[in-house]
């Protein structure tokens, strides 16, 4: 397990402690009646930090952010619902919960800078500025020109704020690691402590969260403008980054349900849906199985069982719409060898909108803390798994594949090959350190180590060796991308910036699936895109309403984020 605090939820904690200060402040200054001690206007360091690092993890989240809409984006998931055929629409709730959110969080960011400049606390000022520009690079990956130098000034009385250009606010967050760096190096002040969620207070980590960061934002920016050859050279010679699975950047939940549903995010969304809406992508589970005939090609991923979970035993014809005198499944995709169930992107099948409740495949253990696939079928519910599973941003096997595609490029040195194998042995440990990390009650399978795995990486990284830079890049961007399964922020930017992974296309001549369903075949003829891939979101239309300096609406398909190839 990592060298983390693992009670990282401590509201509690928090506020008992905010009430004996109170309560001894007010004790020594009772004749004092022209101030309300019982109601204090400036909030403790301690007790802002925890709900900004909340915030700045609810982006991209599931439930109730635009975690599901980035997913099908990146076609790891799919939907019956407006996002399907990339048809989100600009008053989409999740898009306007997004925006809120990076805006709310933004106010408890500055309020923490502020306050740690004037009381001396850097190291807290520091930290502060790195949730800062890790929110705000966020949402210009998500929106492009987006508020930034005037979000947080309605003291001045700055009500509708101007929308900044996305390349300023990007070096503007170059810069703003830097500074954040010089004042956590500088060591004044008051050190977080148990408070900080991420790292305990660990200042060491923060500086290789910093670095990996801004290594991360190089390697988006490296064919633009932006990029600083100088100052690039000079984070990689100070070579301080992220050394292990314990440096991850990500929030890890708990099983506690009040005062507030401490779960995976994920995992809520899908195990205690009241209307089930998500579906696992029968693309992404086609390339796991290795069954596409354009990238990884007979190479079964040993994660199948850690990624999806099937209700629907082996062979097992669905309750819900199964026609038991003709054996026809009335599924829209059906691997009745496995049990996987779920529906196409797209698709305008006759068997697409059944209710599937009781044999769609859910996510599994890795991905939201729910459970590991067993092949014996399941009966899933709100009591299915733990929903103990952190909510990962930036991780060290991440890291690894951005470094194999930087010296791919010619832009470090090293082996790309070596570094493509190192970031996939990381990847497999990382689902271990998962599952042992739910607490739960199955025998699951360990798989570093594993003769399975081992296979798996020879076979990848021999389709690998002697292609063509650009087939490699596209081996390096599907593996990250199969490995950051349920972070679809990341996955979405790296399908802009280099058009991998591949992704389907329901308009094209012949069958993008490769599943054969026997006597009920997968019809070509009942898929549709109708509208072009989203290059970014749309700006949420409530902001446009309210905001006399907003732009006009943009069209997605045609908006490009600077760094877009």
């Amino acid at each position: 397990m990592k060298n983390k605090m693992k009670n990282k939820f401590q509201s509690s904690k928090f506020f008992v402690a905010l009430t004996l200060t109170l309560v001894l402040v007010g004790c020594s200054d009772y004749l004092d009646v022209d101030t309300d001690t019982d109601a204090p206007t400036v909030a403790p360091l301690a007790q802002l930090l925890p709900g900004a690092q909340l915030g700045v993890f609810n982006s991209g989240d599931y439930n109730f952010w635009a975690g599901g809409i980035l997913s099908v984006y990146t076609h790891q998931a799919t939907t019956r619902e407006d996002t399907d055929q990339y048809g989100t629409r600009p008053d989409n709730i999740t898009i306007n919960n997004e925006w809120n959110n990076t805006y709310l969080t933004l106010t408890d960011i500055e309020s923490l800078i502020s306050q740690g400049t004037e009381s001396g606390d850097l190291m807290y000022v520091g930290v502060s500025q790195l949730l800062k520009a890790y929110l705000m690079a966020g949402a210009v990956d998500l929106w492009g020109d987006v508020p930034y130098t005037e979000a947080s000034q309605l003291e001045g009385g700055i009500v509708s704020a101007s929308f900044d250009d996305q390349e300023m606010i990007y070096q503007s967050v170059l810069d703003l690691i830097d500074t954040a760096k010089s004042n956590i190096n500088s060591e004044e002040g008051i050190e977080p402590g148990s408070e900080d969620l991420i790292y305990g207070g660990n200042m060491n980590q923060w500086i290789r969260f910093a670095n990996t960061f801004k290594l991360k934002l190089y390697n988006q920016i490296r064919t633009t403008s932006l990029f600083n050859q100088t100052d690039f050279n000079a984070l990689v010679a100070e070579d301080n980054f992220m050394e292990s699975l314990a440096d991850d950047f990500e929030l890890e939940h708990t099983a506690n349900q009040a005062p507030t549903d401490e779960r995976n995010n994920y995992w809520q969304s899908a195990y205690e849906s009241t209307q089930f809406a998500d579906y696992q992508s029968p693309w992404f589970y086609e390339i796991l199985q290795g069954w596409n005939p354009e990238i990884f090609t007979d190479i079964q991923d040993p994660r199948i069982p850690y990624y999806f979970v099937n209700q629907l035993a082996d062979g097992e014809l669905p309750p819900d719409n199964g026609n038991a005198e003709t054996g026809d499944p009335n599924a829209d995709y059906w691997d009745e060898n496995t049990g996987f169930f779920s529906i196409r992107f797209g698709s305008i099948g006759p068997d697409r909108d059944f209710a599937v409740e009781n044999s769609a495949t859910y996510p599994g253990i890795f991905p939201t803390g729910g459970l590991y696939d067993e092949n014996t079928g399941y009966s899933i519910d709100a009591t299915s798994g733990t929903g103990v599973a952190p909510h990962r941003l930036l991780t060290y096997d991440e890291f690894l594949y951005i470094e194999a595609e930087l010296i791919l490029e010619g832009l470090i040195a090293g082996s790309a090959k070596d570094k493509l194998e190192e970031a996939m042995e990381a990847s497999f440990r990382q689902v271990d350190e998962v599952v042992a990390g739910t607490g739960t009650t199955q025998e699951v399978p360990v798989l570093t180590g594993s003769e399975e795995v081992a296979n798996y990486i020879g076979a990848v990284l021999a389709s690998f060796e002697g292609a063509s830079a650009e087939r490699q890049l596209e081996v390096i961007i599907t593996q990250k991308w199969v490995s950051t399964f349920g972070d679809p922020v990341d996955q979405y930017a790296d399908l802009r910036r280099t058009g991998y992974p591949r992704i389907p296309n329901p308009n094209a001549s012949g069958n993008e699936y490769q599943l054969d369903m026997g006597d009920f075949p997968l019809n070509p003829n009942f898929t549709v895109q109708n509208n072009e891939f989203p290059k970014s979101l749309f700006w949420p239309q409530n902001e446009l309403n309210l905001n006399q300096n907003a732009p006009a609406q943009k069209t997605p398909a045609n908006y490009t984020i600077f760094w877009d190839n």
